[in-house]
């Protein structure tokens, strides 16, 4: 496929990578609930059922037989791209993930590899309430054998995906429903598929090291304009991709930005992979203050979109943290 660049929002790149995928691997099928159809609850699969009429096919309302069928597909030479349909419900069929996708190359000693890939979205949208709102990355990067990304610009969608059917450990792409309808951007289509993994660094400063992921991405990277507007510039380092995840680039990143680190995610703080971030930094011994993990407290996203806002990280919050950082006195 040569290289073209065209103007698509977040949902647009994915629908573009889905359909360069289709054509180019005759092994993909696309399936899920309401994805061929009715082109997917917020309409990223739209089209792509007419365009490749019984590849792309709709199921009952059932994730352990979605992930089930799929893991056995994947092992018998397809390459599926499965759709769950909210994060949330992923947790009535992780038998299927943990158990068994995760599992399948290791226990047969590599005879059996699963290239399935997983497509989801999670996050806060208004009224979403409690069970449709849960971040659960962490989740899922505490299991060995599963590849795991959330992407947060279009670019990152697109590259992550075409990446991701290419690659032959099960992956799982958690998408930010709040990014599908952002503004267009310029892409670039047609590049040869990319290794999985890597980080990007958004912006470069001395004062700290700021990693984060998903779609608060976008609040870091306003802070950080709100911080330079004081004369303090932090490092933002994007990890599009969190196994593998590119821990050489932080540890690297905060050694130069004074040993000064903060994570932010939209996943609860107790047990949140930002835990994981600070310890390997730690662990290489680069740290010279007190980490700032920025995420949710411990406690259920409520319906009232007025609630929600004051536990999520928001720009004014993440400002506030990393001015406190940064202001403080290194060990």
């Amino acid at each position: 496929m040569p290289e073209e660049t065209i103007k698509v929002n977040y949902s647009g790149a994915v629908n573009a990578a889905l359909q360069r995928v289709l054509a180019e691997v005759p092994e993909t099928l696309l399936y899920g609930e309401d994805v061929a159809k009715p082109g997917g609850v917020h309409g990223v699969t739209r089209g792509l059922w007419k365009q490749f009429g019984d590849r792309v096919f709709d199921t009952p309302i059932s994730e352990s037989a979605i992930l089930g069928s799929a893991v056995g597909a994947a092992m018998m030479g397809r390459r599926p791209i499965v759709e769950i349909m909210w994060a949330d419900f992923f947790l009535v069929a992780l038998d299927q993930m943990i158990n068994q996708a995760a599992n399948a190359r290791y226990v047969s000693e590599g005879r059996l590899t699963v290239p399935l890939v997983v497509r989801t979205q999670q996050g806060n949208s208004p009224g979403a309430c409690a069970q449709h709102s849960q971040n659960l990355e962490a989740l899922f990067l505490h299991t060995p054998g599963l590849r795991v990304a959330m992407p947060s610009t279009p670019q990152d969608a697109y590259d992550v995906m075409i990446s991701a059917v290419h690659c032959d450990d099960p992956v799982v792409i958690f998408d930010n429903r709040t990014l599908y309808f952002g503004e267009k951007q310029e892409i670039v289509t047609g590049r040869p598929p990319a290794p999985v993994g890597g980080s990007r660094t958004r912006r470069t400063g001395p004062a700290a090291t700021v990693v984060t992921w998903g779609a608060v991405t976008h609040r870091v990277l306003e802070a950080a304009d709100r911080l330079a507007d004081s004369a303090v510039s932090v490092t933002v380092i994007e990890t599009p991709w969190l196994n593998p995840f590119d821990t050489d680039a932080v540890i690297e990143s905060v050694a130069r930005t004074g040993g000064r680190l903060a994570v932010v995610h939209e996943a609860n703080t107790t047990a949140g992979f930002g835990a994981e971030v600070v310890t390997r930094v730690a662990e290489a011994g680069v740290l010279r203050g007190r980490p700032a993990r920025i995420g949710v407290p411990d406690s259920r996203i409520p319906a009232a979109p007025e609630l929600a806002a004051s536990l999520i990280p928001g720009t004014d919050r993440i400002t506030q943290e990393l001015h406190r950082l940064t202001s403080a006195e290194l060990s």
